[in-house]
């Protein structure tokens, strides 16, 4: 969905397609007919935005053949779906049974990882609606933190392959008229988790084609208020290239027993659910929310965040809660002064078939229900800071 920003600009609104793991062309193609139409279908939007996942090998096959490429963008059209971004975070098997840390393989030290983003890049300039010139592409935060643990060797690979990305973005643009850029989505364990690190790490790269996608749900996770965040990256001259518009699960009294009880339920076996908590002007961590259940690591802390990516228009049951107030907050940061930091919002709760089963839809017409209400969410937070819905 497309909105009208008081300074003439347009800010697009779309949901991430992770949520529907597709492996393959003709994967992705039924993810478009039986869920991204059934949402617009729900939403009675004329358009509807979407984040496309796509795989390694549906992106190498998109990436080598023109008539399959003609296809995806036909199936767009005929859906009344436009694309202006990508996740390309996830590389293979997000719809795994297990998916845990081999989400951040292959990192920006490995060839793959660039082969990739080059692929999506390509096809995302390909995709880009006619009247559309910028398209992004979020990735991971260069790599999980324990893979950099050595140093400047790892993190002078991953600028290395970050600068090459750049050049072949300028490329793109000369060949296309379409500009990409790619923002790296700083994340709680990775080598850059907060904004203070993506500055210190992105400083020096090409900053017209190199910037962040800022995830709401990880800024929550780590205690960062957006008007801070925001603030480090300005300072630091690095772009917000996309933001994913997401909320972190909240537990006010993480100790009392029906708090650990109701906790619980959302430390399952898919995801990685990394957990923060806060003692005095300390921040205390875990990798997964069931080691902040199982060991002492956070018996200092007072509230924890877990990521979990919970549903923006649904909070848990008391005692837990989202981070909702950090996501308006954020929303009014990035869009509601004068001129919109980024122009890109992506919706990506990717976990409702993680979510503890009384809040999992049953069936996909209740999963399409449930990402309208988000979408509905997000746009009401647009139209408060002044922006128009546009045709």
């Amino acid at each position: 969905m497309r909105f009208r920003h008081a300074d003439g600009s347009t800010v697009h609104l779309a949901y991430c397609t992770n949520v529907h793991p597709a492996e393959s062309l003709d994967g992705l193609l039924r993810v478009l007919r039986d869920h991204c139409a059934a949402v617009r279908r729900q939403l009675r939007w004329e358009r509807l935005g979407i984040g496309l996942w796509i795989a390694r090998d549906a992106a190498r096959h998109l990436a080598d053949s023109p008539p399959a490429l003609r296809t995806l963008r036909n199936a767009l059209q005929r859906y009344g779906l436009e694309v202006v971004t990508l996740n390309g975070f996830p590389y293979a098997g997000f719809g795994d049974r297990r998916v845990k840390y081999r989400v951040y393989r292959p990192d920006w030290r490995e060839p793959a990882r660039l082969a990739y983003t080059t692929d999506l890049a390509r096809l995302l300039a390909a995709l880009l609606p006619p009247d559309a010139t910028d398209g992004s592409v979020s990735t991971l935060p260069l790599g999980w933190r324990t893979r950099f643990a050595n140093g400047q060797p790892p993190l002078r690979a991953a600028h290395a392959a970050l600068r090459l990305l750049a050049d072949r973005l300028d490329g793109i643009e000369e060949r296309t008229g379409k500009s990409i850029r790619v923002g790296l989505e700083p994340e709680p364990g990775c080598v850059m988790e907060t904004a203070g690190d993506a500055a210190r790490l992105l400083t020096g790269l090409p900053g017209e084609r190199i910037g962040v996608c800022l995830d709401t749900c990880h800024l929550a996770t780590c205690f960062e208020h957006p008007d801070a965040a925001v603030a480090v990256l300005q300072k630091a001259g690095i772009r917000i290239v996309k933001a994913q518009l997401s909320v972190a699960l909240h537990a006010e009294h993480p100790h009392r027993p029906g708090t650990r009880q109701a906790l619980t339920a959302y430390a399952e076996p898919r995801f990685l659910h990394q957990t923060r908590g806060r003692c005095d002007d300390r921040l205390l961590g875990t990798d997964d929310l069931a080691q902040a259940l199982d060991t002492d690591a956070l018996a200092d802390a007072g509230c924890w965040r877990a990521h979990f990516h919970l549903p923006l228009h649904a909070a848990p049951e008391p005692p837990l809660s989202s981070t909702l107030p950090d996501l308006r907050a954020a929303v009014a940061r990035l869009v509601g002064g004068p001129v919109p930091l980024t122009r890109h919002l992506e919706v990506e709760t990717y976990t409702w078939r993680a979510l503890p089963a009384p809040q999992r839809p049953r069936t996909a017409d209740e999963l399409s229900a449930g990402i309208a209400a988000e979408l509905r969410t997000a746009r009401d937070m647009l139209i408060r800071h002044g922006l128009e819905e546009s045709p």
